[in-house]
């Protein structure tokens, strides 16, 4: 599945921004490929620039509408947690951990 591309007023921005832009979408695109079970697909479809309703997107994943919500939120703290995980904040006085 897709996911949606860069807006395109982003012309103002210099080129420096928007490599940085690019290397985050690429960070998080990885990361959603990473996570377990159904999580990739359902991420990638929300992410999707076709703008899906729940209704298609339960219907692509086999799942009912009303349990999309609930494995989103699942989902979502997975990747959380695993971006958390995967950026370490920097210790006090600038010292990494």
């Amino acid at each position: 599945m897709a996911y949606a591309a860069e807006p395109a007023d982003d012309a103002d921005r210099g080129p420096e921004q928007r490599a940085l832009t690019a290397d985050r979408h690429r960070t998080l695109h990885a990361a959603v490929r990473r996570l377990p079970g159904r999580c990739p697909r359902l991420l990638a479809a929300l992410l999707s620039p076709e703008d899906l309703t729940y209704r298609e997107i339960a219907g692509e994943l086999g799942m009912s509408q009303g349990s999309l919500g609930p494995e989103r939120s699942r989902c979502l703290g997975c990747l959380r947690r695993m971006l958390a995980a995967e950026v370490a904040a920097p210790a006090p006085r600038g010292r990494e951990r």
